[in-house]
């Protein structure tokens, strides 16, 4: 009849009205509790600020722009705080730790000298030892330098090694240099630091063979040797090399010939050159 007609009608239209008023209400609500950080005095934000710093950093420490927070998320990092601003926050609203923040005080917690839209506080990853030791695996011992650290870190990454190991006087994996450097791939294999001799007796114990580079007399070219089954290689620091300890400890000692005239190769360089070789 004309009547139950208009009455579905009505009902219909009703069920969408109440539809589209309570999504308008949870818009309004969603952007009315968010608050949004201005001031760089806020206690939190002076709080984040320090972890720019190494001193500060202890269990927790910053990434900056979207790439790197992107695979964070997917390797199921802990976010302490994740700050951004405020056009993200629909794209982030799943996320339980936002912080809303303006421009400038966004630019405080960041050292690069153009925002990305985003930094996130991330808890550092505790990983243990290996419980089997297969490799390859890269060992760097005092490298200096953020960018060499963090390139070789993502070259072990691309080349697929099972983790990589620094010593205790290499830089931090934390700077920001290295981080832009490693661009997530700490996120994907594990990144030991603590005391190499500790680290090759360990690798030695579990039948890992130890390749050295020096351009000591008895080193080989890269290029003579077959792929050991199980092997780590180490690369040593920027100017001295690697230590006559890490020297003795190893089962060959390897180096890269160079027909030119050039003195030596940036560390991160010959450390991929010789990485991809013995995949």
């Amino acid at each position: 009849s004309l009547d139950t007609t208009r009455d579905n009608h009505f009902n219909l239209f009703h069920e969408k009205f109440l539809l589209w008023t309570e999504l308008v209400f949870s818009k309004i609500c969603y952007n009315y509790y968010m608050i949004i950080i201005t001031s760089k005095a806020n206690n939190l934000i002076k709080k984040t600020k320090k972890l720019l710093q190494k001193k500060h950093r202890k269990d927790s420490y910053l990434i900056e722009g979207w790439h790197l927070f992107e695979e964070a998320s997917a390797s199921g990092a802990v976010f302490k705080h994740i700050f951004a601003l405020e056009d993200s926050a629909e794209r982030l609203s799943d996320q339980e730790h936002l912080v809303l923040v303006t421009p400038e005080v966004l630019k405080e917690l960041s050292d690069s000298p153009s925002s990305q839209g985003i930094v996130a506080e991330v808890q550092m990853d505790q990983s243990s030892l290996p419980e089997t030791w297969q490799g390859p695996y890269l060992v760097l011992e005092d490298i200096q330098d953020p960018g060499n650290l963090g390139t070789m870190i993502r070259t072990a990454d691309a080349a697929a090694y099972q983790a990589v190991f620094i010593s205790d006087k290499s830089a931090d994996i934390y700077n920001s240099k290295t981080l832009r450097s490693m661009q997530g791939s700490h996120f994907h294999l594990p990144i030991y630091r603590g005391s190499m001799m500790d680290f090759v007796g360990n690798l030695k114990q579990a039948g890992v063979s130890i390749l050295a580079t020096t351009l000591a007399h008895d080193s080989v070219d890269y290029r003579s040797l077959e792929r050991p089954d199980k092997f780590a290689l180490i690369m040593g620091n920027e100017g001295q090399g690697i230590s006559d300890e890490m020297a003795q400890s190893a089962d060959r000692l390897v180096h890269i010939s160079m027909p030119g005239q050039a003195e030596s190769l940036n560390v991160a360089v010959a450390a991929g050159i010789m990485m991809f070789q013995f995949i």
